[in-house]
């Protein structure tokens, strides 16, 4: 049984928590004192050793929820880890998340004995097994290169007594749950988990009984909320429509960053260079990039050289700039969850900002989807809403009805509304 053990209406700063005090110095370095919902709500159970299960929107701090006390305890630890072997780990589902975690904690540990290491794709797996050749206090991986580096036995987890999943419900959409299933049971027994996600699908339930121990059950937002500083809206637009569209709305806002979704990877370059012929500085991430053709990207967008950023779902939970003012969805996502994930990179830390749907007609169903997991319908900014038309199961003479012609070979029947 899961328990709630939320710490209400109580004002605090980092330094009534208990943590190490060189973390709190390290935060108030940072200009971070006071501690969000997330973390006013998850630190202290988990510096009690209870097992966490938090819930909380992107852009609330979940990184310092889970990184604060684990880096507690391995500070109050004080043993250094011994050749290829680590003591805490954190999983994330991609290279971006992954790297926006170590940074954080790296900025957190600056200054201390504590070694923060990172495996991921994309990257010299000769440097990583030098590195871990030296052991870590904490490692962040993605699940794929750490597989890689166990198969070559270039580090061993039975010295690993803290295990975080970031981002879980991302890593059961990406089909991690396997590689899990292979690295959880190389962990030491004795072992603290905390289990970090954005939304609840109903396998979060599950995976939560598999590998958490009674834990504690915190939330910062319900699940599917998105920030209440996000301004959302949706166009109704033909696919054939939509670069046209998405380039007038740019042109408005020049001066501010814009990030851009697109469904496909090819379709992502497609439409950067598009937009980069329209006059925009623009770049583009997806699985066919290099992960330093990605961190380039990343870097000019940060700093304001690129203004424009077309990704696939790949940079839905690793991109960090408080600066982002606009969120294009110009293809809708197949998995409606993940539109809380986009949208979620504008409003960052308490900003406000604007989220941008287009909808084609072979996207009216997503619409709907994203619509019953924000509990509300979008507020129409342009174009008239397509009409979905489902058959009847049955005609009035009890007999099988004529399914319509589906459009696309996909979906129901959809035409304009009147």
């Amino acid at each position: 049984m899961m328990a709630c053990g939320p710490i209400k209406g109580i004002k605090m700063d980092f330094d009534m928590l208990g943590l190490a005090p060189r973390l709190v110095a390290a935060l108030a370095e940072q200009n971070i004192t006071k501690p969000t919902p997330i973390q006013k709500q998850a630190i202290p159970h988990a510096m009690n050793g209870r097992d966490v299960m938090g819930l909380a929107q992107t852009g609330t701090g979940k990184t310092a929820a889970f990184g604060l006390p684990l880096l507690h305890a391995l500070m109050k630890a004080g043993s250094k880890p011994a050749p290829r072997t680590v003591r805490g780990l954190v999983l994330a589902p991609t290279r971006e998340l992954a790297k926006q975690i170590t940074d954080n904690l790296r900025a957190f540990t600056k200054g201390s004995h504590l070694k923060v290491g990172l495996v991921v794709g994309g990257q010299s797996i000769n440097s990583q097994i030098n590195m871990l050749g030296r052991g870590a206090d904490l490692l962040i991986a993605t699940p794929g290169r750490l597989i890689d580096l166990l198969d070559r036995r270039s580090v061993s987890l039975g010295d690993t007594h803290f295990l975080v999943l970031d981002e879980a419900d991302q890593m059961l959409d990406m089909g991690f749950i396997h590689a899990l299933r292979r690295i959880a049971p190389l962990l030491s027994d004795d072992r603290q988990t905390m289990l970090f996600s954005a939304t609840m699908p109903k396998q979060m339930a599950e995976l939560a009984a598999a590998y958490l121990t009674n834990p504690v059950r915190v939330e910062a937002a319900p699940p599917g909320k998105v920030a209440d500083k996000i301004t959302q809206s949706v166009h109704f637009v033909p696919q054939a429509g939509k670069t046209e569209l998405l380039i007038e709305l740019l042109d408005s806002h020049r001066d501010e960053l814009a990030l851009v979704f697109a469904r496909t990877k090819h379709g992502a370059e497609k439409l950067m260079k598009k937009i980069d012929t329209a006059g925009f500085a623009t770049a583009s991430i997806h699985g066919n990039k290099s992960q330093g053709q990605r961190d380039r990207a990343i870097r000019q967008f940060k700093e304001g050289t690129v203004r424009v950023l077309v990704a696939t779902d790949v940079a839905a939970r690793g991109i960090d700039i408080p600066d982002v003012k606009h969120v294009y969805n110009f293809d809708l996502p197949n998995v409606a969850e993940n539109y809380i994930h986009r949208i979620g990179r504008t409003a960052r830390a308490g900003a406000a900002g604007r989220a941008i749907a287009f909808c084609s007609a072979d996207e009216a169903e997503s619409l709907r989807a994203i619509e019953k997991v924000v509990s509300f319908k979008l507020p129409v900014a342009g174009g008239r809403p397509w009409q979905v038309e489902k058959p009847d199961a049955k005609t009035k003479n009890g007999g099988p009805s004529r399914r319509r012609r589906r459009p696309s070979g996909r979906g129901n029947k959809v035409r304009r509304a009147a």
